[in-house]
């Protein structure tokens, strides 16, 4: 059986499935671009919360830090003047009066310097926690935006080209198999043609008549 436009078929297939292949994956290289611009910018917005919500906590406990010195500071002032109040009334004065103005002071200097101390820690904990916050960010950057698949339009045509001459080469060994269309010879003295086919014939020998 002959399939004279096989060869063509099936090349036209061949370039139908390449373009198919080609766009649907272009398609999916803008889809998974516009997948990491989105998680991209929802990691942004996230670091930039963490990093707003660690600044607002080390600004309160600053603020807290300020208020209790204040309190100290406070605190310490009416101590001494009631030390001196004391001391007046008792008829004490001298080295004895100082020596517990000092006794005050020390107590206030050493309860300021714990404060202080507990403010800068806190400063180095939030600079450490936003230094790692931007790393572990960094990172999941990285994870998101891993580099995209996009299909080459050159290597698109190329590759479909390669594949329909294979495919046109594979139509036509597909039709010689099948056999085609045989070639006419011309005819010998034994044969002849009668009704478009070939037959075999006897020359007629002798003479015709009685």
């Amino acid at each position: 059986m002959c399939f004279p436009g096989l060869p063509a078929v099936m090349a036209g297939l061949a370039v139908a499935s390449g373009g198919a292949q080609y766009f649907g994956a272009r398609e999916q290289a803008k889809a998974q671009a516009k997948y990491q611009a989105q998680a991209s910018a929802a990691e942004r917005l996230r670091l930039q919360q963490e990093q707003s919500s660690m600044r607002m906590r080390q600004a309160q406990e600053q603020e807290a830090v300020g208020r209790e010195l204040e309190q100290v500071s406070r605190k310490s002032q009416a101590a001494l003047a009631r030390a001196r109040v004391s001391a007046g009334e008792a008829g004490v004065a001298g080295a004895s009066v100082q020596a517990l103005m000092n006794d005050y002071m020390r107590q206030e200097a050493g309860y300021r310097a714990a404060l202080l101390r507990q403010q800068e820690l806190g400063g180095v904990a939030t600079g450490l926690g936003l230094e790692q916050a931007g790393f572990a960010s960094m990172q999941r950057q990285i994870g998101i935006n891993q580099p995209i698949n996009r299909p080459s339009a050159l290597g698109a045509v190329l590759g479909t080209a390669t594949s329909a001459l294979g495919a046109y080469g594979a139509g036509l060994q597909i039709q010689s198999m099948a056999g085609g269309p045989a070639g006419l010879t011309s005819p010998t003295t034994s044969s002849a043609v009668y009704g478009g086919r070939y037959t075999d014939y006897q020359p007629i020998r002798g003479n015709l008549g009685g």
